[in-house]
This record gives structure tokens, C-alpha cells and sequence, in this order.
């Protein structure tokens, strides 16, 4: 690459950084695997850079290259199991106090459902209600048809209603 097209493409990655990382983190649940799956989809952006003809498409280019680095690792043998910091409550253990800690926790059981949510269904979930892509931009991100993505929608809502469920009798909450 000329030095033209590394400015540009410096200046596209530290305007889309933390906007990818974001994308990558709900997607996956892990910030430290949400750094490595958005350094995946910008060296792949970076080693065709000069192919690009059209700069308008880089974001959905980005998206692509991020939710089928997800949905591979997913595959892998050794990405199955889960490693937790703290261990669960006991049950009957006490319960935070009403107020900001309860706006924490919801916040946390919703990223642990979405965990529990499968990779491709995760992948339309976080596509359309996250990024707000219509139907349509989120059928051409992950290169399938328009009703697949309404059918995945309808089951990854369906999975992550089952997975909030269990949470919500996990912690005691209704």
C-alpha cells in the first residue's frame, strides 16, 4: 500500500475501533476475545484495502468479516469450555439491595443470556438490535436470505427469552 491508502486506512481504524470491539464484545462475551476478533476483521480489511472500490461498503465489510470470525472460533474445539472469575451464589445466598446494583445485574444477565444464545443466532440478534440493521442489510452482512434472518431473529429471541428465564430463577428474581 501506498502511503495515501495507510492514512486512510489508519483513520478508518481508529474511527471504528472501539465501535467494532463493542460489536465483537456482544458477540462473543469476552473483551479480551472481542480485541482479538476485531484485529482479525481489520487485518483482513487491511490486506485488501487497495481491492475496495467502494469505501461506503467498509462498515458491512468489517460486520461480515467479524460475525463469521466469531461463528468459526465458535467451532473450535477448545473455545467450548468457560472460564468464570468468581464463583456462583450459593443458593439462599442475600440478595443485593434494590437501586443501581440491580441495573448492574440485569445488565450482566443479559450479556450471560446472550452467551447462551448460538453463535448464528447470537450473530442476527446483536446485528439487529444492537447495530440496528433492518432485515434486509442483515441478510447481505451474513450472506444468507432475508428469511433466514427473521427465522434465526425469531429463535435466538426465543433462546435468549429461555436463557433470561433461567437467569432470572438463578438469582432469585422475577
Amino acid at each position: 500500500m501506498d502511503q495515501r491508502d495507510e492514512q486512510e486506512f489508519a483513520e478508518y481504524f481508529a474511527r471504528r475501533l472501539d465501535a467494532v470491539r463493542r460489536t465483537a464484545y456482544l458477540l462473543c462475551g469476552d473483551w479480551h476475545r472481542a480485541d482479538d476478533l476485531a484485529q482479525v476483521a481489520f487485518v483482513a480489511l487491511h490486506r485488501r484495502w487497495r481491492k475496495v472500490r467502494d469505501r461506503g461498503a467498509l462498515d458491512a465489510y468489517v460486520r461480515r468479516t467479524l460475525v463469521r470470525a466469531v461463528i468459526d472460533e465458535s467451532r473450535r474445539p477448545w473455545r467450548r469450555e468457560r472460564f468464570v472469575n468468581d464463583m456462583p451464589e450459593p443458593p439462599g445466598a442475600v440478595q443485593p439491595e434494590k437501586g443501581l446494583d440491580d441495573t448492574v445485574v440485569t445488565r450482566e444477565m443479559l450479556l450471560e443470556g446472550l452467551r447462551k444464545v448460538p453463535p448464528r443466532q447470537r450473530a442476527v440478534l446483536v446485528l439487529r438490535y444492537f447495530e440496528g440493521l433492518d432485515v434486509a442489510a442483515t441478510a447481505e452482512a451474513l450472506k444468507c436470505s432475508e428469511g433466514t434472518v427473521k427465522s434465526q431473529a425469531a429463535r435466538g429471541l426465543a433462546a435468549l427469552r429461555a436463557a433470561l428465564g433461567s437467569e432470572v430463577n438463578a438469582h432469585g428474581r422475577a
